[in-house]
């Protein structure tokens, strides 16, 4: 479970933890530690992306003028089979060897199957030249085994604002909170929503709700590795995410049905920044060793449904995407 709560770094301070796994990547060569660090992370800074850009709305109809609601939701991202294991191949590692994986030696085509952050709690383990040591890597979270189901949480709260016009306005923000000793976290985002059916002759008065709807998110987590050494080793992951959308959504007594389609723009990276000593002899080769970055761009569609009982809400949606999300939450919702 130690590594499952990095996944919900909004909530946990644990964030290093997970950091200090991909530290031990850092060994050998710089392009060898860049190509283990971008497999491991590529499917964790996608899922991200893909979650930051979920729970925004749960219906197209924007409040009154001064209407708000307070909306939380988790998003469930799931992961795909294929984003469980990344390959290695000692033929295009330079000062590293990928010797076993479980203790399972790999065989002689010198490729190995490794998992990723998703994947099983597999340890890999790879030889070093340049040390003449080995060592082990980090295995992977195994969110099946240790949650049920094959995918991130993703928590996100909203405030929505109605404006004059038919305009909704939603936020997201947390202020910069340090998350025990080492670690801080913030994220601000913004939301508007408007309505455009009143600009359609021969719709307008038609009893179903059509909006259109963009929204961007930043999240910047960071975390300390190493203070006592003075090397000012650093781990950030920040990532940016925005979705464009046209909604519809049909009320029928207390429950709302809705949907949306749209394009999703998103980038995640993490950067591990200070001096690192890489091939273990007590001095510093480099500096700002590693920047891994993922996109999560396309296109994405949206079905759910709302329940509003007095002032309270709850709901749930699906989006295909290329990570498929399922979403829930509850709110207070007034005019």
């Amino acid at each position: 479970m130690r590594k499952v709560s990095i996944l919900f770094v909004v909530l946990s301070v644990s964030w290093g933890a997970w950091a200090q796994d991909m530290n031990d990547l850092i060994k050998g060569n710089l392009e060898d530690a860049n190509r283990l660090v971008e497999g491991y992370t590529q499917p964790a800074l996608k899922a991200f992306g893909y979650g930051l850009n979920q729970g925004w709305y749960n219906t197209a109809k924007p409040h009154k003028s001064f209407g708000v609601d307070l909306t939380i939701s988790a998003s469930a991202v799931y992961i795909p089979d294929s984003d469980l294991f990344y390959k290695v191949d000692n033929s295009q590692l330079n000062d590293l060897e990928l010797q076993s994986v479980g203790g399972v030696p790999i065989d002689n085509s010198g490729i190995g199957s490794v998992p990723t952050v998703f994947g099983p709690d597999t340890k890999p383990t790879y030889y070093n030249y340049s040390s003449g040591s080995q060592f082990d890597g980090p295995g992977g979270v195994d969110l099946k085994k240790e949650i049920g189901i094959q995918a991130m949480p993703v928590p996100i709260a909203n405030l929505g604002i109605g404006l004059p016009k038919g305009f909704d306005l939603k936020v997201r923000f947390v202020p910069t909170l340090q998350l025990g000793d080492d670690a801080e976290f913030g994220l601000f985002g913004v939301g508007v929503m408007h309505d455009v059916k009143q600009y359609i002759p021969g719709i307008k008065n038609l009893p179903f709700d059509l909006s259109g709807f963009v929204g961007y998110t930043k999240m910047k987590l960071t975390t300390n590795l190493d203070v006592q050494s003075g090397a000012n080793q650093r781990a950030v992951f920040e990532s940016s995410a925005t979705t464009v959308q046209g909604l519809i959504s049909k009320k029928i007594s207390v429950l709302t049905f809705y949907g949306g389609v749209g394009y999703n723009l998103a980038n995640t990276k993490i950067a591990m920044l200070g001096d690192y000593d890489m091939d273990e002899d007590g001095y510093t080769d480099v500096t700002d060793p590693l920047t891994i970055k993922a996109d999560a761009n396309g296109f994405r569609t949206t079905v759910g449904m709302r329940l509003k009982l007095s002032v309270i809400t709850l709901h749930g949606d699906y989006t295909l995407q290329k990570y498929n999300t399922l979403t829930v939450g509850f709110g207070i919702n007034v005019r």
